[in-house]
């Protein structure tokens, strides 16, 4: 089904400095309205063909199976869905993990290798994230590798998959696990985003994972000549910490490693992620706690890293993606960010180490997920039960 619709693009300065959001935590906040500035963006309105392909409950991810036309879709109830856009079909995936499905938790990530673009779909290497239950109600995030087996056109399994990597340590609690994948342009490293699990001080802690990114081989032991790699495992993994939930992870077309972080009550977060550094969670931050209480903004002395943009009231990102194609050369080398409480799309220019949003794209509904297809189209997934997986294209 094909519908078209009008999408405003609405300006938004870089840092916005209006009143913090909803208190409640942004993955299940009501939505509320963007701040704005006075102005359409120089680009003026985008319009939208806007093409449902499907309907899912809880999708969470999605990736298309590089050299091909094959979407895969995962949900956070622990199933996988593939779509073959060329033949317009949809393939039933099997084999999928046991996950600990509830709260945040779930089914997360999933990504292949660009190294297999031309090789079969069968046989092709598969990475998985999802939440995994520990001893005495605790629970973590995992990565998972396995390969991917289709006996015909319509149906595919995944086999062999095997858990390469765990978030230190299992904690209580349902909330931010992050677990974004992403391969670095060369394809030699990982990285792999892990949340501070709602917990904050572990963040500042170097002796656990939570609350960092790390970057790992892509058998998910510790790369050779991470930061702290005489501090012993699992130190050894850490390329980054400070972090509070990451949920958008992404190399720019300069190669640069790009994270994308939910705040508190208020303050979300664009990072150029760099070696070794600290992004301040929690003894810095753009907001407040949900009680109210300060936290101290960053200054430039307090030796954090700083962000490159940060939001108040939040964005809610779902995730983001760097986009290269020509439908939309408005968009070319822009960051595109799924929101959650924004309910859009929205549009930020990278501008040598900083950020600057250019625009939103609203859709009625809170979107999980963007991503460009080998076609070039925006790839959109919205969120919750009875989300739409929509293509939308330039009308």
């Amino acid at each position: 089904m094909i519908e078209k619709n009008l999408f405003a693009a609405i300006l938004s300065p870089a840092v916005l400095l209006a009143s913090c959001g909803t208190g409640q935590p942004v993955d299940s906040a009501t939505p509320s309205p963007a701040a704005t500035s006075g102005q359409a963006a120089s680009d003026g309105e985008i319009s939208f063909a806007t093409e449902t392909i499907d309907t899912l409950d809880e999708p969470w991810a999605q990736a298309f199976v590089p050299g091909t036309e094959v979407l895969f879709v995962t949900t956070k109830p622990g199933r996988i869905v593939a779509y073959d856009r060329a033949r317009d079909a949809k393939i039933e995936v099997s084999g999928a993990p046991r996950v600990d499905y509830g709260g945040q938790g779930g089914l997360g990530d999933i990504a292949f290798l660009p190294s297999q673009a031309e090789s079969p779909l069968s046989g092709r290497t598969i990475y998985l994230s999802w939440v995994e239950a520990g001893d005495g109600d605790t629970r973590g995030a995992v990565v998972g590798r396995g390969t991917l087996r289709c006996p015909n056109a319509n149906a595919c399994s995944i086999e062999g998959l095997n858990v390469i990597w765990r978030q230190q340590p299992k904690v209580t609690g349902r909330g931010h696990f992050s677990h974004r994948i992403v391969f670095s342009p060369d394809e030699r490293y990982m990285f792999v985003a892990s949340g501070e699990r709602q917990k904050g001080d572990p963040a500042q802690d170097t002796s656990n994972t939570l609350g960092t990114i790390v970057r790992l081989n892509l058998d998910g032991t510790p790369a050779a000549g991470n930061p702290l790699a005489g501090q012993g495992s699992p130190s050894d993994q850490i390329w980054s910490w400070g972090h509070r939930n990451i949920l958008g992870l992404d190399f720019d077309a300069q190669g640069r490693l790009w994270e994308l972080e939910h705040g508190p009550k208020g303050g979300d977060e664009l990072n150029l992620v760099k070696e070794g550094q600290n992004y301040g969670w929690p003894v810095r931050s753009g907001g407040v706690n949900y009680d109210g209480s300060n936290i101290p903004d960053h200054s430039a002395d307090d030796g954090f890293a700083k962000p490159a943009i940060n939001w108040t009231p939040v964005i809610a990102p779902g995730n983001m993606t760097f986009y290269s194609g020509d439908l939309f050369p408005a968009l070319k080398g822009d960051a595109i960010i799924s929101g959650l409480v924004t309910e859009g799309l929205v549009h930020v220019a990278i501008e040598g180490e900083q950020a600057r949003e250019v625009a939103r794209y609203p859709m009625g509904k809170r979107i999980r997920s963007v991503i460009e297809g080998p076609d070039g189209a925006l790839y959109v997934l919205e969120d919750e039960d009875g989300a739409r997986l929509l293509r939308l294209t330039p009308d």
